[in-house]
């Protein structure tokens, strides 16, 4: 399945959603599919990136296990961030009243989607 419609079936049922990128290890744009303005959601995994790397690294000293995903919260919205591999991560954001569970369990399930494509 094509990453694109991967994104887009993420994006399009995950209430509140408005943009999905699939972006390699320097933070480069792979595929996208948005509702809003792409150039504000290569901006957004690009930074995103760079705190999934951080975080990443922060995490690999405990016991706990690796970084499956991460929550970024801001006034008016939120991100979902997670590695895809090692060497991919996706990012999804969405409006600040989308309901963060049911847009965990889409993204978690679009995280293997992804997985099964490129390895």
């Amino acid at each position: 399945m094509p990453f694109k419609t991967i994104l887009k079936e993420l994006v399009e049922t995950t209430p509140g959603a408005n943009g999905a990128i699939l972006a390699d290890w320097e933070g480069e744009a792979v595929e996208q599919y948005c509702m809003t303005d792409t150039f504000e959601l290569k901006v957004t995994a690009a930074h995103n990136g760079i705190i999934l790397n951080q975080l990443k690294d922060v995490l690999a000293n405990f016991p706990a296990g690796g970084l499956r995903d991460a929550v970024i919260t801001t006034a008016s919205r939120h991100a979902i961030v997670g590695p895809v591999g090692s060497d991919y991560s996706l990012v999804m954001t969405l409006d600040r009243a989308a309901v963060i569970g049911l847009a965990l369990s889409r993204f978690t399930r679009t995280v293997r989607l992804l997985m099964k494509e490129i390895y």
